[in-house]
């Protein structure tokens, strides 16, 4: 069996920025009290258990805190009135918001306070999906091309288009020459996706190419690591989403000769080498 292993495969910027952060808090506590993430800080279970046990907890915003208490904003980012209500709180508030999301953020709001209607390519219960329409009153959220072409929009208003920064640019672009064919008037068009995700789906494409079978590795809440797999499974090779080797089908995969691993953006080194480990071992 030969392993071909993405060479984009693991922690993106955004994600290493977040534990970096929170890393920092744990060693030298910025306040007196409690350590929390506002949600998992990523979409990773064994990497959210390493903090667990590291005495961080998790908190929803539904429960009032201690002042002195620290909240860590996940990587996702949160909603803009969850972040005006704890600051009001008087907590210690981190932001460890990818700069990628922030961005988004930035730009939709601009545009939002040109009185425009956002048009927002993501999925609709994502953390990421919740912060960003948060900077917009007037907002629509899709999931699919399909579901554009059967939403009847608002007369008279005006629009831009933006997507959750994970999603896929060729999904995204198939949207957008569909949206401007459909809509009259001057459409705006922010530019919302991540570069890393697009090399990431990119580098699945044409790995998908090489080999026969494909491993993505990541948590199953994880949205990127969940397109990688779309992408793989589009391709038309086998694919199997895991989040350790312990979920691997070793039924399956000993039929392929040319196995192709790769993972998403929130899935730590360690556990992307056990998984290479696991298959060059049982697979050899």
């Amino acid at each position: 069996m030969e392993l071909i292993i993405a060479e984009t495969a693991g922690f993106c910027m955004g994600v290493d920025m977040a534990l970096n952060k929170l890393d920092k808090a744990v060693r030298n506590p910025p306040g007196k009290g409690t350590i929390h993430t506002l949600g998992p800080i990523i979409h990773n279970p064994q990497v959210l258990e390493r903090y667990r046990n590291l005495g961080v907890k998790q908190t929803d915003g539904s429960k009032r805190l201690d002042p002195a208490d620290v909240v860590i904003i996940r990587a996702h980012g949160i909603p803009k009135q969850v972040q005006e209500n704890f600051e009001r709180l008087g907590v210690t508030l981190i932001d460890a918001t990818c700069p990628k999301v922030k961005k988004a953020q930035i730009l939709i709001q601009k545009q939002a306070e040109q009185g425009k209607h956002l048009l927002l390519f993501g999925e609709r219960d994502h953390p990421e999906v919740k912060g960003l329409i948060s900077y917009a009153p007037e907002h629509t959220v899709f999931e699919s091309l399909e579901e554009v072409k059967a939403m009847t929009l608002p007369q008279g208003s005006r629009y831009f288009l933006a997507a959750q920064t994970t999603q896929d640019r060729e999904s995204f672009t198939a949207i957008r020459e569909f949206l401007l064919g459909e809509i009259d008037q001057e459409m705006t068009i922010l530019d919302t996706i991540c570069t890393a995700t697009k090399d990431r789906q990119e580098e699945v494409r044409i790995l998908s190419r090489e080999v026969q079978a494909m491993v993505v590795v990541g948590g199953k809440n994880s949205g990127n690591t969940r397109r990688l797999a779309q992408i793989a499974q589009e391709a038309g090779v086998f694919t199997v989403h895991v989040e350790t080797s312990d979920e691997l089908p070793w039924g399956e995969l000993e039929a392929f000769e040319r196995i192709g691993l790769t993972a998403g953006a929130s899935t730590p080194s360690w556990i992307i080498e056990d998984v290479a480990r696991a298959l060059k071992a049982t697979l050899g």
